[in-house]
C-alpha cells in the first residue's frame, strides 16, 4: 500500500510523547493505566506500519481498523488519567489533542479505502 508519511510521522511522534508519559506515570507509582496507554499508544503507530506493508487493499484495512481501535481506546486512557487528576488538565489536553488528530486522519483514510474498495 501507498505510504501516508504524515500519519506515519504523526503517530511515531504520539508514541515517543506516550514513551514519555509512561515514564512520567511510572516515577509517580502509577503501573497500571501506564501499562496500558504504553501498549495502546505504542500500538497505533506499529500497526501502521505493519499496514502500509499489506499487499491488498482489503489486508489494509483490516489493520488500519486495528489501528483505529488501538487510538480510540488510548483516547480514552488519556481521558480516564486527565479525570483521575494522575494528569493536569494541560498536560492531558495536548495528548488527547493529539489522539483526536490520528483518529480524525486515520478515519479519513479508512473512509477513502472503502470507497475505492467499493468502487473498483
Amino acid at each position: 500500500m501507498k505510504e501516508n508519511n504524515l500519519v506515519r510521522d504523526k503517530s511515531f511522534a504520539f508514541a515517543l510523547r506516550i514513551i514519555k508519559l509512561y515514564d512520567f506515570l511510572t516515577a509517580k507509582n502509577e503501573y497500571i493505566i501506564s501499562k496500558q496507554i504504553l501498549r495502546s499508544g505504542t500500538s497505533i503507530g506499529a500497526n501502521l506500519e505493519e499496514a502500509i506493508g499489506c499487499y491488498s487493499k482489503k489486508d489494509f484495512m483490516a489493520k488500519l481498523s486495528i489501528v483505529y481501535k488501538e487510538a480510540r481506546e488510548t483516547h480514552y486512557w488519556l481521558r480516564l488519567l486527565a479525570e483521575s487528576e494522575r494528569l493536569s488538565r494541560i498536560q492531558a489536553q495536548s495528548l488527547i489533542d493529539d489522539c483526536e488528530q490520528l483518529l480524525r486522519i486515520i478515519g479519513s483514510i479508512q473512509k477513502t479505502m472503502k470507497s475505492r474498495i467499493n468502487n473498483p
